[in-house]
């Protein structure tokens, strides 16, 4: 089964792409092209994938300093805006590393990232994750930094607190948070001056997060979705054999053999019917111009939204070991999963 077929056409309005209001009033498309290239897709390649997504239609794109090809993006960024497609019609997101979370560090990455991608604002920028641990490019995922800490709110507070006043420059437009947990949001909200407009999280079929998820929407916080296929290209260094494979699961099968798809629009179709915005990366015209179309074609039934609903398997493929200080237990500690902040 192929992700699209010869009859379908290589463009889609980006008119009639859904769109995600924010509690700032600004409107995100409902799907957007991710530009993480894991081990396997250079940032020349990506870069020639957000060209060609854009002339496809699409016109979000997540971004991160940490991928090491914001600068080839920006090339591509400003070849799109010469073209025609104005500024103002794109939405692009980066986000500030680990190492760079103190409020001089968090101002001077951002105005790195819209150096290297070329743009005067973003729209929105992200705290990367909650937590300052630095890691090489490539390490082991036993590997861990001796100055590695848990999640001190103070510090974080003092992150949030430039990430806010990046708003005043006028250099985004937006700010979220990325890898959070509800313990971590609830401090957050307490004691911010601008909430979260949006929290990214890894969420597929057998990952749904059904209490974040609900936490955040009812707060007005959108929820922003990476591995929306289950990442079955992350590197091999991240796999753990108790994961699971979305792509296989008998019911994704089934509802993709009824609607004539791939399994992967299957992940597409539930991510964007269910209100969160997924961010699939692909470097394949055809795959990510079938992830597009599937935004806007041939909607999945109640039942069908019902039954993927019934096959969170509460996976977590993205664990985040490298993250780990001194003294904590396990990749679970990253996540407060007795809703207590390890320390």
């Amino acid at each position: 089964m192929n992700r699209a077929t010869d009859r379908q056409p290589a463009y889609i309005d980006p008119a009639a792409i859904p769109q995600r209001e924010l509690y700032t009033g600004a409107h995100m498309p409902a799907i957007g092209l991710g530009t993480f290239g894991s081990d396997h897709v250079t940032p020349a390649q990506v870069a020639g994938a957000v060209r060609g997504a854009a002339a496809a239609g699409y016109r979000h794109f997540d971004c991160a300093s940490v991928y090491g090809n914001e600068k080839h993006i920006g090339g591509s960024l400003s070849q799109i805006i010469r073209g025609g497609i104005p500024r103002a019609e794109l939405w692009i997101n980066s986000k500030v590393w680990n190492d760079r979370h103190s409020p001089a560090d968090v101002i001077g990455s951002c105005k790195r990232s819209l150096d290297d991608l070329q743009l005067d604002y973003l729209d929105l920028f992200f705290v990367h994750w909650p937590f300052p641990n630095f890691h090489p490019p490539g390490c082991s995922v036993e590997s861990r930094s001796p100055d590695s800490r848990p999640y001190i709110h103070a510090e974080f507070m003092r992150t949030w607190d430039a990430m806010e006043k990046l708003l005043t420059l006028g250099l985004v437009r937006n700010i979220g948070t990325s890898n959070m947990t509800v313990p971590k949001l609830d401090l957050l909200l307490r004691d911010a001056s601008v909430k979260p407009a949006c929290n990214e999280m890894e969420l597929h079929p057998h990952f749904q997060q059904p209490a974040l998820f609900d936490y955040l929407t009812s707060r007005g916080i959108l929820p922003i979705g990476y591995s929306p296929l289950g990442s079955p290209g992350r590197p091999q260094r991240d796999r753990t054999p108790e994961d699971t494979v979305d792509l296989e699961d008998t019911v994704i099968l089934s509802i993709a053999r009824d609607h004539r798809i791939h399994p992967a629009l299957v992940c597409i179709k539930w991510a964007v019917q269910r209100g969160q915005v997924p961010i699939p990366m692909s470097a394949n015209p055809r795959n990510y111009i079938a992830n597009l179309r599937a935004s806007i074609d041939d909607p999945l039934t109640h039942a069908e939204m019902t039954a993927i609903a019934g096959i969170d398997r509460n996976c977590r493929l993205i664990k985040g070991q490298v993250f780990l200080w001194q003294g904590a237990k396990s990749w679970e500690d990253l996540w407060d999963l007795d809703g207590v902040i390890a320390q």
